[in-house]
């Protein structure tokens, strides 16, 4: 078995071309597989659910402060029960006419044109723009937060830690001059999320201005994630309208179906944990304090959890689906993913007939640690 992973590395081009085809390769022949760049990576649903389900072996905990799901309990717990009323219902509900207006302003110029760049014109923007409202940033902002997404992308590929100090200073930047000025007007608790994150406490200590920029930092980080998801819905649709034109007069399906399509082709390549104590997984021997990356996209096709698992059935149960992961560190954003998807894909269906791929060159997929498209050209009708 060691032979067979002495060559694996994620970054090679051959598996940069197909990221799903190579990560259910390893799935099959070295579920657990060692590599320079990633440490331990895990391929199989199975050995994933396990890790998820014991986050006292598999810790969380990152080198730099992540808020909450970079810490382990009990600071973990303290700080998540803080954030989850950020994402309860009446918070979405209360955002969703918002939301809803972004993507309709994103999307009313598209109709009719042969030459949309997709991930340019409504993918990045939409929930990057998105993000800014529920902040309540200038709208402007959201063309230096997606600067730095791609910058932080950039360097979480090369292993750029000089490059990745200096984006982390850069975004503390952005944030701590958004507080400022929320300060200058007066920080009112009802006005918007920053404000209202300004007035908060954990376990009686005040929030600092660094906790903050922990929280924002994942936050717009995550919404990378959401345009990875809307290109691969929107390509899969394209591929299939069929699909299309069913979920256009079924609405109702789209969550559904959001979540399937992405079981087949997810957003995001992977996730780590580090060990607390020796562990073996799948008849291998890890050390403690040994990375583990849980490789997400070769999970969710996994055909010893899933029967025909990379084909998209919209009638699939999602119970077993980790696009949000599972355990105490699941998806704290995920119900804004949701909302976001649901709400980009209902204004992009609604206000059109097709939506096909075009041009001379195929789409371009992006790279690790995202698994969706740097570029996609269609037409809309």
């Amino acid at each position: 078995m060691a032979a067979q992973t002495a060559h694996w590395d994620p970054r090679d081009p051959s598996v940069l071309a197909d990221q799903r085809r190579a990560y259910d390769e390893m799935r099959e022949r070295c579920p657990v597989a060692h590599s320079d760049f990633l440490d331990w990576s895990l391929f199989r649903h199975e050995d994933l659910a396990g890790v998820l389900a014991d986050p006292t072996a598999y810790s969380n905990a990152s080198r730099h402060p992540a808020i909450p799901n970079g810490l382990d309990p009990p600071a973990h717990t303290r700080y998540r029960r803080m954030l989850e009323p950020y994402f309860a219902t009446v918070w979405m509900a209360s955002f969703e006419p918002r939301c809803r207006r972004i993507a309709i302003d994103l999307v009313q110029p598209l109709v009719g044109r042969d030459d949309v760049a997709f991930i340019a014109d409504f993918a990045e923007p939409f929930p990057l723009q998105a993000l800014c409202a529920f902040l309540g940033w200038p709208p402007d902002s959201w063309e230096r937060l997606r600067g730095w997404n791609h910058g932080n992308q950039e360097a979480a590929f090369s292993q750029d830690r000089p490059a990745g100090k200096t984006l982390a200073l850069t975004f503390s930047g952005y944030v701590k001059e958004a507080l400022q000025a929320h300060r200058k007007v007066g920080v009112d608790a009802s006005a918007d999320v920053t404000s209202s994150l300004m007035t908060i406490d954990v376990a009686g200590d005040p929030v600092s201005d660094d906790d903050i920029v922990s929280v924002l930092r994942n936050w717009t980080a995550g919404q990378g994630t959401v345009a990875a998801a809307l290109g691969i819905v929107i390509h899969y649709l394209a591929q299939h309208p069929e699909v299309q034109q069913l979920l256009r007069g079924e609405p109702a399906m789209l969550p559904t179906a959001i979540e399937e399509i992405l079981r087949t082709d997810g957003p995001l390549v992977a996730n780590r944990r580090t060990t607390t104590r020796d562990v073996e997984i799948g008849g291998r021997s890890i050390r403690a304090g040994e990375k583990l990356s849980l490789m997400w996209i070769a999970a969710n096709r996994d055909g010893r959890r899933f029967d025909a698992p990379d084909e998209v059935d919209l009638s699939r149960d999602p119970g077993d689906n980790l696009l949000f992961g599972a355990g105490i560190h699941d998806c704290l954003g995920a119900p804004l993913a949701r909302l976001e998807l649901r709400v980009a894909l209902e204004e992009l269906l609604s206000r059109t007939s097709r939506i096909d791929l075009v041009g001379a060159e195929p789409p371009r997929r992006d790279t690790y640690p995202s698994n969706g498209f740097r570029s996609m050209m269609v037409r809309i009708r």
